[in-house]
């Protein structure tokens, strides 16, 4: 017997990797009874509509959450202050808004306070994502196996918080609540420093007068080409990221420095054990991973 729907309206804002991957996956189980999507270009919408992503597309995202009794935020967050003003006369009593953005204390504070009496604002986080971007990345399974992190401020409804968990678990993901400043330190250390890390090296690589741009691109071994698509990821959207968890990325990027420094002086000085002992560990921490089925 299939479930029942979780609610009849839902309306997406922003149709790149996680907002298109969002409408597939609630037209192919049927989640909802209608998806309305929000794009600001004529070129995603018309693509939104050829791929079957929505309902109904609007430009106005004041249009596209009237009536809707989820409606998920997949803008980068640097738009979510504007976003949440433009949409809260609109917003029907009852309302559930919520998002997927990758830094939650920032959300809060932009977010929170604009929503009006009667709905509710639950954040949140499907740690998921490729380094593609627009509608056509999108992929219904991409929420599979992962977690979804949510972030309510204590004064939030608890139905509220069960709807948008119960949307993410039927999307095949695991539900995690968490503080905000909490989550906000972990991604710091397990996702923000790991892109800032891959841009610096790719973009030290591109800097090299030594080393031409061919021999980047005929020589690059498993490592840099790890580093190059983590590199690829949507810079708007990392930008964001980076200018509204400024004070954990900060505090992990000393941290990571003090180590570095700590590993080069190790390099400089041949101490071939305490290299070891570092790889050792690490290697470690990556079969932790793949045993958590996060690999």
């Amino acid at each position: 017997m299939a479930e029942p729907t979780i609610c009849e309206r839902i309306a997406i804002i922003g149709l790149g990797l996680i907002g298109s991957s969002l409408a597939r996956l609630v037209r192919r189980d049927g989640l909802v009874g209608h998806i309305a999507g929000c794009a600001r270009s004529d070129e995603t919408r018309v693509r939104a509509e050829e791929l079957g992503l929505v309902d109904s597309i609007d430009a106005d995202p004041a249009a596209c959450v009237r009536d809707a009794d989820i409606v998920v935020l997949c803008t980068p967050i640097g738009a979510y202050s504007g976003l949440a003003a433009t949409i809260a006369a609109s917003l029907k009593p009852g309302a559930i808004v919520t998002d997927v953005g990758s830094v939650k204390q920032a959300v809060i504070r932009d977010v929170g306070p604009q929503m009006p009496n009667g709905t509710h604002f639950v954040p949140a986080h499907p740690v998921a994502g490729t380094e593609r971007s627009g509608p056509e990345s999108g992929f219904a399974e991409l929420f599979n196996g992962h977690w979804c992190i949510l972030t309510p401020p204590p004064e939030t409804s608890q139905e509220a918080v069960d709807r948008v968990a119960e949307l993410w678990h039927r999307a095949g993901m695991m539900i995690e609540i968490m503080d905000p400043a909490h989550h906000d330190l972990v991604l710091a250390v397990t996702s923000h420093l790991p892109h800032l890390i891959a841009y610096n090296i790719v973009g030290t690589a591109a800097d090299l007068e030594e080393v031409t741009r061919s021999e980047v691109f005929k020589y690059a071994a498993g490592g840099f080409r790890d580093f190059t698509r983590i590199a690829a990821s949507d810079p708007i959207m990392w930008r964001d990221v980076f200018l509204n968890n400024q004070g954990a990325v900060l505090e992990m990027l000393g941290r990571f420095t003090e180590d570095l420094t700590a590993l080069q002086r190790a390099i400089r000085w041949g101490d071939g054990e305490a290299l070891e002992t570092l790889f050792r560990r690490t290697r470690e921490l990556r079969r932790g991973i793949v045993d958590a089925g996060q690999a």
